[in-house]
């Protein structure tokens, strides 16, 4: 977002698979934007959303997202201070970020990075997807993955486990009744989040936490979650949900609910590093994900979930945190894009969730 001040922010807003969709979104908003005060972000955010007439939708608010986060990096910028300082001030000085595993081998890499906490995915089980109701054998293959991870990073490291709303609602619960021995750090998306009501009767029957909210956005949609108490750990993705302005909202909402803040920030650097603006200046907060490199091709390119190729500074972790200080402790985001980004991802392909198919051809969940 450029400014006749020569002052230029960065935002990011998007929806994995629907790239030109989003970006025709956001030029949409030009007409309203153009000639603008990009400081007065409150008010903005709500002509954006409000005159919309059809509001909310994942397309609309990540468009919303992309704008808002420009616009809160062109203030901190305009006024010398980081984003965090405009938001009450850090509530704490780093930020916990965890890996992600899915096999044992994996879990040892992870470990070797250096982080105290990881994400398990649970999406198959010898070889092959879900059905709609599963086998003891299913069950078991999952419960051994589990067990030969959690045998590998130990007692103390915790372990999210990540259904990822792939299961349906009774084989899920068969999921989580056999593996609460291992005691997981959360359940995400034990099933999809348009049944709420489920989700929040499924919650009740485990004494492990349950996380969600990656694909909701706005404060609205999360109220509804916390009010049926189906999750107590909030996912909510920083691109998509409203930009940094809704994601503090949602964080408020949140507290005052007893719930924590476990941000989703699977896409690009900026929304990440604009995620843990939020994240360093709200009291709630759990732990962070990072960026995953599963759209990077290889051409030749080293990249890193921590911004290498993306950021002229790439983050630093040590571990398993990311201090505020010599981070993104700049005005604004504290960040600038690497010179030769454009260059680097001019051709790289547009990534899109894997289809997902039964043995028969029938559709599953994802």
């Amino acid at each position: 977002m450029y400014t006749n001040a020569g002052i230029i922010g960065l935002g990011e807003g998007t929806v994995e698979g629907r790239i030109p969709t989003t970006m025709a979104a956001i030029q949409e908003l030009e007409k309203y934007l153009i000639g603008k005060d990009p400081r007065l972000v409150a008010h903005h955010w709500q002509a954006i959303y409000r005159h919309a007439f059809y509001r909310g939708g994942i397309i609309l608010t990540s468009a919303l997202s992309a704008v808002d986060i420009a616009m809160w990096d062109i203030k901190g910028k305009a006024l010398g201070v980081p984003i965090y300082e405009l938001l009450g001030g850090l509530t704490r000085d780093r930020i916990r970020v965890y890996g992600q595993a899915q096999t044992p081998e994996g879990a040892k890499k992870v470990m070797a990075e250096g982080y105290t906490s990881m994400k398990v995915g649970v999406t198959s089980s010898r070889g092959r997807l879900s059905r709609y109701a599963e086998s003891p054998d299913f069950i078991q293959g999952i419960e051994e993955n589990i067990a030969a991870i959690r045998e590998v990073i130990g007692p103390k490291v915790d372990m999210g486990i990540e259904l990822h709303g792939d299961h349906q609602p009774q084989t899920s619960m068969l999921i989580i009744k056999a593996l609460e021995k291992f005691q997981p750090w959360f359940y995400e998306e034990p099933i999809q989040f348009q049944n709420l009501p489920l989700m929040a009767e499924m919650s009740k029957k485990t004494h492990i936490p349950f996380a969600t909210g990656e694909r909701m956005v706005t404060k609205w949609q999360f109220r509804e979650l916390l009010e049926l108490k189906a999750a107590s750990l909030l996912q909510p993705d920083i691109t998509h949900c409203g930009g940094i302005t809704e994601l503090k909202s949602i964080a408020t909402l949140a507290e005052a609910h007893y719930a924590g803040m476990l941000p989703h920030a699977k896409e690009g650097m900026i929304g990440a590093v604009a995620s843990m603006h939020v994240a360093a200046s709200i009291p709630n907060f759990l732990c962070h994900e990072l960026p995953s490199l599963q759209a990077a091709p290889d051409d030749g390119v080293e990249r890193s979930y921590l911004g290498k190729s993306y950021i002229t500074k790439p983050l630093t972790m040590n571990n398993g945190e990311i201090m505020v200080k010599g981070n993104f402790d700049g005005p604004g985001l504290g960040l600038e894009l690497d010179e030769n980004i454009f260059e680097n991802e001019r051709n790289v392909p547009e990534w899109e969730f894997p289809e997902m198919w039964d043995k028969d051809g029938s559709v599953l969940d994802h």
